[in-house]
Parts: structure tokens; sequence; C-alpha cells
């Protein structure tokens, strides 16, 4: 009896008899983690994809100094392609429309996710309240 309790009182793991985990509840759970690492992965395109359009922009205001007839590298895919400034700017204008509608769809897919995660973390802090813990570390 003595050795029984000293291993409890050394915080050996005891699973609560009261909480019982279903097949769909570790469903929920599994759809919740998967969710979470896309939304994790996603936030992280977001910031990629922002940081280019601010370096987009500041070429942008960076060319206006240029003269009409210097001729400006553009990279296009994997090779440089020179062109005079209202064609390089019209480039830039172009770029800048496609990141920031990729960034609206990133912002998009997020708060679907955002929206998806939140209500498994209702229903899952619902059914097993406190011994769960769904919170990112952040």
């Amino acid at each position: 009896m003595a050795a029984k309790t000293a291993n409890s009182a050394k915080g050996t793991f005891q699973p609560d008899p009261d909480v019982h985990v279903t097949f769909e509840d570790q469903q929920k759970i599994n759809v919740f983690a998967k969710q979470n690492a896309r939304l994790e992965d996603l936030k992280e395109e977001l910031k990629v994809r922002q940081n280019d359009l601010k370096s987009l922009e500041e070429a942008s205001d960076e060319i206006e100094l240029f003269d009409d007839t210097e001729q400006i590298p553009f990279l296009l895919g994997e090779v440089f392609i020179s062109h005079n400034l209202p064609k390089t700017q019209e480039l830039l204008v172009e770029a800048k429309e496609k990141k920031k509608k990729e960034i609206k769809e990133i912002e998009t897919k997020c708060k679907e996710l955002g929206d998806t995660i939140a209500d498994l973390k209702n229903q899952l802090y619902g059914r097993f309240g406190s011994h769960i813990y769904l919170e990112n570390e952040d």
C-alpha cells in the first residue's frame, strides 16, 4: 500500500475515469490539429506575401527617380529583362495587384479556418472542459 501511495505522490499520470473520448471526439481533435497547423502555415505565407508587396512598393518608389529612357532590369521568372521606366512601372503595378489579390485570398482562407477552429474549440471545450488544452503557445 505504501508503494502505491508513493507512486501517486510522484505525479504519475492517472486518466480521469469520468472523461471518455469517443471516436467522434478524436476525429474533432484531429481536424482541429490539422486546421490549426494549416492556419499557422497560412499565417507564415501571408507574412511572406506582405513582405513581397512591401518590396514591390519600395521598388516602385525608387524607380520614380529614374530617367524615362533608362533601361531598368525587371525579374520575370528566373530572368531579368530590361524595360524603360513606363513599362517597368506598368509591370510593377501588375505585380502589386497580383500580390494584393494573393494576400486577400490568404486572409479569406485564414478567416475561414479561424471560424472552423473556433467552432471546434467550443465543441471540444464544451465536451471536455478543463481536461483538454487547445490554445496556441505564441
